[in-house]
Parts: C-alpha cells; sequence; structure tokens
C-alpha cells in the first residue's frame, strides 16, 4: 500500500574546488604568477596570450605542489599522469581550449577527515591553467536609442597553476559544505601550496546537488538518484552555504509538485539569496578532450614522491590532537591555535620559555605547568587578539618576545600585578617591545598586598561608601563587590583583590 510507504528525499552534493598555487610563475610560461597585481594585462607574454608558433613548458613547483596536496590528504599519486586539451569558447580563454587534465589527473583518492569528525572522500586533483578575468564596467555608455555595457579581459590570471579538488558526493547539506570548504583552505594553507584568498578568487567553490528519492517499506530500501544541477563560482563560503541550502529547498518543492529537476548549469545571486538558471549541463564529451600534442606525458619519480612526503609539515587534524594531549587546554582554544597558525606557533614558544623557567625553580610541579599554560593561552586569545585586531598588524609584526609575554604571566602568577596591571603592561609591551618588569617599575604598577596599607585604604573606602556598608551588614554580600571594586579603584588597580576582600570583611565583622 502506498500509505505505508515512507518517501523521503537524500541531498547528494559533491564539490569542485578550484585553488591557484602561489607559484613565482605561471603553469606554461614565465609570466609572474602575481595576485597582488591591480594593473590589467601586464604579468602576459606569448605563450598565456597563446601567439601562434608559441609552445608551453611545464611549471615542475606546481606539480609538486599538487603532489604534496595529495599526499596530505591520503590520495594515490599516479607516476604517468598526462595534460589534454578541454575545448570551449570563451572571450577569456586565449587558445580556445585549457590545458588541463581528465583521464590521467596527477592524484586519484584520499580523503579530508573535517573538524566535525565526518570523512569526505576524495574523487580526484588534477593541474590544469587558469582563465583570464572578465571585468564589467559599472558604468554605461548611453546613446539615444541604446544603453551598451562594455566588458574588458585581464589576462593576468591567464595561465596561473590552477588546483582542481573533486570531492566524491558525499556531503549532506550546505553547512557541511562550509565546514569541508574551511578545511580545505586551512590545510592548503599548512602546505603552503596555496594563500586560498577566496576575495583575490584564489580559491573557488562549484557545487553539484541533486536530491536522491529514498522509498522504505517493510520488506525493501530502494534509492532513485535525482537529477544533478552544478552551481558555479561560489566566492565565499558563506555563499556556498546559501546557495546549496537554497538548490535542496527549490529542488524539493519541484519534485513535490511532480515535476522533473533539469540538468543544468546555475549561477547564484548573493544579494537576492536565490540560484538562477544559465545553461544545459556540459559533460565530458562536449569538451572534446584529446591529449595536448606540445607536452610530453610526465613520469613522476617514486624517489621524488617519497622526498615530497618527508617534507609534509604538521597538519590541522595532528595539530589539534597534539595540542589538547600535550598543553591540556581546551579544543575551544585549541581550534583558535589551529586556524590562527601563527598565533599557536607563538603560544607554543612561550610555553616552552614558561617550562625553562620552571625548570630554574627547581622540580617541575605540572599543577602549577598548566596554570600558566592556561594563563598565557588566555591572554593570547582575548588580550592579544584584540590588539591585533585593532591595529590591524599580523601576528609576525607582534614586538612582544616569547620571552617577554613568558614573563608577564609568570608576574600575573605571583601575584606582582593585578588583571588590570597586566592589561596596562600588555598594551605597552604590545606599541613598545619593551620588557614588562621595567614597565613595572616606571609606571609603579606594582600589586599592592602589604596588609597595613590596604587596610588604611579599606577603612576610607567603609567611610565613603555607608549605604552599601549597611546594606552588606544587612546580608546583601553582593554589596561586597561593590567595596572591592573601590578599593580597586582607590589603589588604582593595584591593590590584590583577594587580600583586599579579606580585609573588608574582617573590619566589616564578616
Amino acid at each position: 500500500m502506498l500509505s505505508s510507504i515512507h518517501m523521503k528525499y537524500k541531498p547528494v552534493i559533491g564539490l569542485e574546488i578550484h585553488a591557484e598555487l602561489n607559484t613565482k610563475t605561471k603553469m606554461f610560461c614565465n609570466s609572474a604568477n602575481d595576485p597582488n597585481e591591480v594593473r590589467p594585462n601586464v604579468n602576459v607574454c606569448p605563450i598565456c596570450l597563446a601567439h601562434p608558433g608559441t609552445l608551453p613548458v611545464i611549471n615542475i613547483e606546481a606539480v609538486n605542489k599538487v603532489i604534496k596536496t595529495g599526499l596530505a590528504l591520503g590520495a594515490e599519486i599516479n607516476e604517468l599522469s598526462w595534460f589534454e586539451r578541454k575545448n570551449y569558447f570563451y572571450p577569456d580563454l586565449p587558445k580556445g581550449y585549457q590545458i588541463s587534465q581528465y583521464e590521467k589527473p596527477l592524484c586519484e583518492g584520499g580523503m579530508l577527515k573535517l573538524s566535525n569528525g565526518k570523512e569526505i572522500k576524495i574523487t580526484r586533483i588534477h593541474l590544469e591553467e587558469d582563465t583570464g578575468r572578465l571585468v564589467h564596467d559599472e558604468a554605461e555608455i548611453r546613446s539615444a536609442k541604446s544603453e551598451i555595457r562594455k566588458s574588458r579581459v585581464d589576462f593576468n590570471r591567464a595561465g596561473v597553476p590552477l588546483m582542481e579538488l573533486v570531492t566524491d558526493p558525499d556531503i549532506e547539506s550546505g553547512g557541511e559544505a562550509r565546514i569541508f570548504g574551511e578545511d580545505l583552505q586551512l590545510l592548503f594553507r599548512y602546505l603552503n601550496v596555496s594563500d586560498a584568498d577566496m576575495e583575490k578568487g584564489q580559491l573557488r567553490i562549484e557545487a553539484n546537488i541533486s536530491l536522491a528519492q529514498q522509498s522504505t517499506d517493510n520488506t525493501q530500501h530502494t534509492t532513485v538518484l535525482g537529477t544533478k544541477v552544478e552551481i558555479k563560482n561560489l566566492n565565499s563560503f558563506r555563499a556556498c552555504e546559501r546557495a546549496i541550502n537554497y538548490e535542496i529547498d527549490r529542488q524539493t518543492k519541484i519534485l513535490d509538485e511532480g515535476e522533473k529537476v533539469i540538468h543544468e548549469t546555475r549561477g547564484w545571486n548573493e544579494s537576492e539569496g536565490r540560484s538562477f538558471g544559465q545553461r544545459a549541463k556540459e559533460e565530458s564529451h562536449d569538451y572534446r578532450y584529446f591529449p595536448e600534442p606540445d607536452l610530453p606525458p610526465m613520469r613522476i619519480d617514486p624517489a621524488q614522491i617519497e622526498y615530497i612526503k618527508s617534507e609534509l609539515p604538521e597538519l590541522p587534524n595532528a595539530r589539534r590532537v597534539r595540542f589538547i594531549n600535550e598543553y591540556g587546554i581546551t579544543a575551544k582554544d585549541t581550534e583558535v591555535f589551529t586556524v590562527q597558525k601563527e598565533l599557536g606557533d607563538y603560544f607554543e614558544k612561550v610555553t616552552s620559555e614558561l617550562y625553562e623557567w620552571l625548570e630554574s625553580q627547581g622540580p617541575v610541579d605540572e599543577t602549577v605547568h598548566k596554570k600558566l599554560i592556561k594563563t598565557s593561552a588566555n591572554y593570547l586569545i582575548t588580550e592579544i587578539q584584540k590588539l591585533l585586531a585593532e591595529s590591524k598588524e599580523p601576528v609576525s609584526n607582534l614586538k612582544i618576545t616569547p620571552e617577554d609575554f613568558a614573563e608577564l604571566v609568570v608576574m600575573i602568577h605571583q601575584n606582582k600585578i593585578s588583571s588590570s596591571a597586566a592589561q596596562t603592561i600588555l598594551k605597552e609591551m604590545f606599541v613598545s617591545g619593551e620588557d614588562p618588569h621595567q614597565i613595572l617599575l616606571d609606571k609603579n604598577l606594582g600589586q599592592v598586598s602589604d596588609r597595613d596599607e590596604l587596610v588604611k585604604t579599606a577603612q576610607e573606602v567603609i567611610a565613603q561608601n555607608p549605604q552599601p556598608v549597611a546594606d552588606y551588614k544587612k546580608g546583601k554580600t553582593e554589596s561586597l563587590k561593590f567595596l572591592v571594586g573601590q578599593l580597586m579603584r582607590a589603589t588604582h588597580g593595584r591593590a590584590n583583590p583577594q587580600v583586599g576582600e579579606e580585609i573588608l570583611k574582617d573590619l566589616l565583622g564578616r
């Protein structure tokens, strides 16, 4: 009976990620690969402009970067690989074809384990050349009867090495696609194969989305694959997430109404939050692939693969596990130090300095060591990140040496300074790079723990605040916090708050 069958749609999503490699020169010529060049058509030559009679030469650095990426993802490296011509016409494609790979890519298989634990399989990673860039005029040239919008072509990007990574259709939502994109971007940066800056077009995403129709009754389970739709050129992770979720909703409505999803390529309008039809989806045979006659097949030496493998750095997932196990910090703090690698590297240098200080004091107390590490992590993630954000400076420009930062942490631990004094000293260190002990002396910020001195100040605070004192004596314990605050204010933040609180309790009869 139909009523006994449960019907549902399962999103089936695969991604195609295009990343410009950060090589010095382009894929098949010596023109500069400079993503920061703003003047149009400067980094060009007869080869990347496809002048007659010119011949391409393979950029070995680009090949090695793709192999490096494949090894990091556990892919199989094809020792025999070659380039092919992908034939299509577009104004930003000088040759009328693109040199790419189809039949035998450099890398096949592999997997990326996401930060949320899910594993996404990789189908292939291949190498190709990028196209130029179309620049559309904002202004319109108006005539009496018509309006004409001009487009120009900038070929600076034409021929830049482009790595394309294709996933298996393992992704099930826009949010999951976003996590994959962010994790892959982080991996590219750890490997130093691509800066992967989406705002500069160095990382671009295309999503293939379909809905598998599943039916389940008491005897069998069947899945009918849906029609695939591709959304092109998603230029932010937010756009990727929104576009996929929109497309899932759009296809669901079409199927619910008994209609058929059209196999097509669609664009994404970020401001309107909707996809729109562009053209019928091309298949591989539409591009008429054939081996590139001007380039020989590539034979990858196994020794070269092993050498590249030996050069792999610690990768994000391994770093996450190590930071939690080695330093005992939270998963949240670990994520900050993983995503912001330079800040995490700085944190490690600080912890090394702290351990050296502990060793100089005698047998290392692991409880104290963990407290010092936690304090350093807190100040780096809160105060230092805030100062860096305000100044718009990268961690690499930080004037505070790890040794001086560790010294500040020790001063906090030893109650030589209050938290407010620590913030004041840290700001001065950030600006001048000066030693924290010297700033402490110059600004007279040492914490006051002398009981006689604090008793006198506490008596003045009690005399000046009769109402909070009366409230406290009536049992309103929160009034004590106010009085401690007044004590801190009177000592310009130099009072030891714990000592001050105890003195106030004594004077007020507990």
